[in-house]
C-alpha cells in the first residue's frame, strides 16, 4: 500500500526528473559536439565499458533497451563511421565481438572527462534531492 504523497514529496520528484532531464540534455549537447548521436555515445560507452572480448550486439540491445535489430543496424552505422569493429570472438567463433577503434576510444574519453565533471559538479543537488526522498 503506498503511502500518501505530500506536496513536498510532489516538489522533490519533479525537481529529481528536471535534474535528469538537464544531464541528459547537456550529454546530447556534448554527443553533438563530437558528432556523435546520443545513442552512438551511449553504444560506444557499453562496449567501451565491457569486458575485452566480451561486447556483442546482443548486450549494447539490452543495454540501451533496443531490439536486436536495432542494435544492429546502430552497430552497423557505428562500423561504416570507422568507430566500431567487429572480430570474431576469441572464445566462440561462432560469435561477433564488438571493440572500439582509435578514434572512438579518443571521442569518448574526451566525453567520459567531460561527464563526469559534470556529474560531480552536480553530485551536491543529487544527493540533496535524493535525501529529500527520505523525508
Amino acid at each position: 500500500m503506498a503511502s500518501t504523497l505530500t506536496d513536498a514529496d510532489y516538489l522533490a520528484l519533479a525537481d529529481f526528473r528536471f535534474s535528469l532531464r538537464q544531464f541528459q540534455a547537456f550529454s546530447e549537447a556534448q554527443a553533438a559536439q563530437c558528432g556523435l548521436t546520443p545513442q552512438q555515445h551511449q553504444a560506444l560507452l557499453v562496449i567501451r565499458a565491457t569486458a575485452p572480448g566480451t561486447a556483442t550486439v546482443g548486450h549494447v540491445a539490452e543495454r540501451l533497451i533496443l531490439k536486436p535489430h536495432s542494435a544492429t543496424g546502430l552497430v552497423d552505422r557505428m562500423v561504416g563511421l570507422d568507430l566500431v569493429r567487429r572480430e570474431p570472438s576469441p572464445l566462440d567463433k561462432r560469435q561477433t565481438v564488438l571493440s572500439l577503434t582509435p578514434q572512438a576510444h579518443r571521442m569518448l574519453e574526451t566525453l567520459s572527462a567531460t561527464h563526469r565533471e559534470e556529474i560531480r559538479r552536480l553530485r551536491p543537488m543529487l544527493i540533496d534531492l535524493l535525501g529529500r526522498m527520505d523525508a
